[in-house]
């Protein structure tokens, strides 16, 4: 199949490009209208009990609750000055009443929660019109015609506000990264190739996958809610996995050209061997995000969808766009050399330096491996205490004004910190004031208080001073869901705490599921890919390695604090809850990208000639400088979102790029060699009807490389 693939990209290369070209077009102008059409963070779980009870409690309530909230301040003045009640009215009059649904303040209210502790500060909470996505229309349409009187100030804060802010970055932290991130990657490639032409055949085909990516999640978001951190997953997926293929495929076809073929010939074997390892790894990758397909959150799901579908793109241009550009330019692949770097050949087996390597590590293999696996897993020990936590708005940059309002509603009125919610359903009043009662004795409880009622529905606002994501407010939640609903009454607790708590649920639920899909399939390809049963068991303990160390530096850096001031982010003492799920599915199928590619050379050399050390030392020696580059240029990308703003983002391209190092030079280096030194032939190993399933249905190259083709490291 691959081999077709490769005469079909020579002989109708024209029309290959003529479609991407389509492509392109077609995705630059409506693929990226994608931005305006995501939604918010997706976090919920629409079955747990938290969703159930804020649903309710909006029908109780008479609405969504406040869309924006208008903190006013004065220096000088306090609310009971008549001249403060005039200025929050004026900066309420200035929005259309057309467009506002409801207006709270102080004065409308008498609530003394409105008022900050030393009296200088009120806000006003206003409902637009119309359904979220209206509201977040006309907050966009109203926000700069919000003026301040004189010597007061205002500051828009409250969730639309939030929302855009959380836009604003994101599109923000896109730009900076690939800013950052091309340059970059364009004089590694120079480096890596020698020339211009072979260094900008990655960034051209990383282009066309992001723009491809956008469109398709575009799509997406025609049929379901898409999470708006999902575009950052599909431009560093993207960029980065069409990277890391065009590297394998044009290394590949320039190696293929040295050994004497011509332009057709070379691209048939390329496609026959890299375009077929780039398959496998592109599904392999795919199969590892859908595992989040499994959890009912749109977050999951978002990132799910997004990332298979950048995946699924960059594999695309990968095996058709590029190799239609590598048949046009022929030799000229190699054209536009820069003075200074020179190529340097493969040496023949035994002369490499990762040859020397693979070989010094297989003279001690059990030295290595009983070094190594102590030391990831010492790394990984921090996890051990890991603090789960939310998403809030100190996910935001310091001086976002959003984030400003929401730090200051928390710290300096009372009554600003997160409440649990409590919806009561067909209790009488006396049962409902005894309840209420209970509440208020239990532990950490400030106060009790019944916020609105409407029919046989009662809102219970419960105050605590807690941090809404730590264990004592858990505990809290636990209680509050524990204690005797009143007789005939049924009782659903909602509130931040109890999102989280249900969050922590339902992924501990999916879990388990989720590993075995992702183990399973996994296992499955790789057997089919390598004709082996111990390689694909090997294959998943050496990831779940990397990604324990990876795991142990999300705690240590984030929930800990460490690193706080150089990666620029505030520590909340704990971990995103998603984080570690989203972080296995996509660093498990990048991490497997590296191990498919090492493995299909010592396939291929072992084919040859049947000695295990010696096709261990000669795939690495093959494909060590090329992991080595496409692992440096992947860590590019990633690190540059990184440097975003968002902290959840921020953790994410941590956790890779934690992970990614550690796999490509530890796990790939060293304790490949050394557990494949150990298992000897029986990597080989098949029984008689597994082996008799992998000749009829094994994905195996259809057209080998020759032995002695040379390899290629970086020029010097």
């Amino acid at each position: 199949m691959f081999a077709l693939l490769g005469r079909a990209s020579f002989r109708y290369r024209r029309w290959f490009l003529i479609g991407t070209a389509l492509v392109v077009v077609f995705a630059g102008v409506w693929g990226t209208g994608v931005f305006g059409a995501l939604a918010g963070d997706g976090f919920e779980d629409t079955r747990s009990e938290s969703y159930r009870a804020a649903k309710a409690a909006q029908t109780v309530l008479g609405g969504r609750g406040a869309d924006v909230v208008l903190l006013v301040e004065h220096p000088d003045l306090t609310v009971a000055d008549p001249a403060f009640r005039q200025a929050v009215q004026d900066v309420v009059g200035t929005l259309p009443a057309a467009d506002v649904d409801m207006v709270a303040t102080y004065w409308t209210t008498k609530s003394p929660t409105m008022v900050s502790r030393d009296q200088h500060a009120t806000y006003a909470a206003i409902r637009f019109a119309g359904d979220s996505s209206q509201a977040a229309d006309t907050y966009d349409r109203l926000a700069g015609k919000v003026r301040a009187p004189a010597g007061f100030t205002v500051t828009k804060g409250g969730r639309v506000p939030l929302n855009q802010d959380i836009n604003n970055q994101v599109s923000k932290d896109i730009a900076q990264a690939e800013m950052l991130s091309f340059p970059v990657l364009l004089i590694l490639l120079v480096v890596v190739f020698g020339g211009l032409v072979a260094a900008g055949l990655p960034l051209a085909v990383g282009g066309v996958a992001i723009l491809g990516a956008f469109t398709v999640l575009r799509v997406i978001t025609g049929f379901t809610e898409v999470s708006v951190f999902a575009i950052n997953i599909v431009t560093m997926l993207g960029l980065g996995l069409a990277i890391d293929y065009a590297l394998f495929v044009v290394s590949r076809f320039r190696e293929e050209l040295r050994a004497g073929r011509d332009v057709e010939q070379a691209l048939v074997a390329t496609m026959s061997t890299a375009g077929r390892t780039v398959a496998v790894s592109g599904v392999t990758v795919a199969v590892s995000l859908s595992s989040l397909l499994l959890f009912p959150q749109v977050f999951f799901r978002s990132m799910g969808l997004g990332g298979i579908a950048a995946v699924g793109v960059a594999m695309l241009a990968a095996l058709t766009a590029l190799p239609a550009l590598l048949a046009v330019l022929g030799r000229r692949v190699d054209a536009l050399r820069l003075p200074g770097l020179r190529r340097r050949e493969g040496a023949a087996e035994g002369h490499g330096a990762w040859y020397r390597i693979a070989r010094s590590v297989m003279r001690r293999p059990i030295l290595y491996v009983a070094v190594i696996v102590p030391v990831l897993l010492l790394a990984g020990s921090p996890f051990l205490r890991v603090q789960f936590g939310g998403v809030d708005h100190r996910a935001l940059p310091n001086g976002v004004e959003s984030r400003e309002v929401a730090e200051r509603l928390v710290a300096d009125f009372p009554g600003g910190g997160e409440k649990i919610r409590v919806v009561v359903e067909g209790a009488t009043p006396a049962a409902l004031e005894r309840y209420v009662g209970s509440l208020k004795s239990l532990d950490g409880v400030r106060g009790a208080a019944v916020a609105g009622v409407s029919g046989n529905r009662a809102v219970v606002d419960v105050a605590h001073d807690l941090d809404a994501y730590s264990s004592p407010a858990r505990s809290l939640v636990a209680h509050v869901r524990d204690l005797p609903a009143p007789a005939g009454a049924t009782v659903t607790v909602g509130g931040e705490t109890a999102n989280l708590v249900d969050l922590l649920h339902g992924i501990g639920a999916k879990l388990p599921w989720m590993a075995l899909w992702v183990f399973s399939v996994t296992f499955v390809l790789l057997f089919l890919a390598f004709g082996s049963l111990l390689l694909p068991l090997k294959a998943i303990v050496m990831n779940l390695l990397s990604l324990t160390a990876s795991f142990g530096a999300l705690v240590w850096i984030f929930q800990d604090g460490n690193l706080s001031g150089v990666l620029h982010f505030t520590s909340t003492g704990t971990v995103e809850a998603t984080q570690p799920i989203l972080i296995l599915a996509m660093a498990f199928g990048l991490s497997m990208d590296y191990e498919v590619f090492l493995l299909s050379r010592i396939r291929e050399q072992w084919d040859t000639g049947g000695d295990n050390a010696l096709a261990v030392a000669t795939g690495l020696q093959r494909t060590g400088g090329i992991i080595t580059s496409a692992a440096v240029l992947l860590i590019v990308v990633i690190g540059a979102f990184a440097t975003g703003g968002i902290t959840v983002i921020k953790m994410i391209g941590v956790g890779m790029l934690v992970a990614i190092v550690i796999d490509a030079t530890i796990v790939r280096a060293l304790l490949v060699p050394a557990t494949m030194r150990l298992l000897g032939p029986a990597n080989w190993w098949l029984p008689g009807p597994l082996e008799r399933v992998w000749r009829r249905f094994g994905i195996r190259e259809s057209e080998a490389a020759p032995e002695a083709a040379p390899e290629l490291v970086p020029s010097r």
